[in-house]
């Protein structure tokens, strides 16, 4: 072979190489934003911010979730805004959230995410609420930003006695 065949089948040869690389190092960068979308929606629910929890949210009619509080459906950006305002509006001071067992897969412009929250809080009237969460996330990325589209969040439930569990362990 020509040494300058050899130098222009070398530059192919890498260049292959990088577009091979490139998928699994946009899926990792994906999958880090994604990532980082759930830490701000977890910053904003432990400052009782309705705000900035709405920022991880696809702000018009096509986000849809399923919530564990009545009427346990919310299709849009308007009665979901409601829906986090209802939840977090009876507390006052500090609350607990943390989320474990965050799985994220991701592919160009469409994830999904499953984990585990913890929420603990006081309510104004003393009440102490304490409630562990199956959350399922559904992400599109929008005008390169990960955005949450569909969420489905759940409690177990005893089948012996027919109620919710809001305690569970994993």
């Amino acid at each position: 072979m020509k040494p300058r065949a050899a130098w222009g089948l070398g530059i192919l040869v890498a260049g292959v190489g990088l577009s091979a690389a490139c998928p699994a190092y946009a899926k990792s960068s994906d999958e880090a934003q994604i990532r980082a979308l759930e830490a701000r929606l977890v910053d904003g629910f432990r400052a009782l911010d309705v705000k900035r929890i709405m920022e991880c949210y696809v702000q018009d009619d096509t986000l849809f979730a399923y919530d564990v509080t009545p009427p346990r459906r919310f299709v849009g950006f308007q009665a979901y805004t409601k829906n986090w305002q209802n939840l977090l509006i009876p507390f006052r001071g500090p609350v607990t959230v943390e989320m474990t067992d965050l799985r994220v897969t991701a592919d160009g412009k469409l994830g999904f995410g499953h984990s585990i929250i913890h929420f603990v809080g006081t309510r104004e009237d003393g009440q102490k609420v304490d409630l562990t969460m199956r959350v399922t996330d559904g992400y599109r990325k929008i005008a390169g930003k990960w955005l949450i589209v569909e969420e489905h969040s759940s409690v177990p439930v005893d089948l012996n006695t027919g109620q919710a569990d809001f305690t569970s362990k994993p």
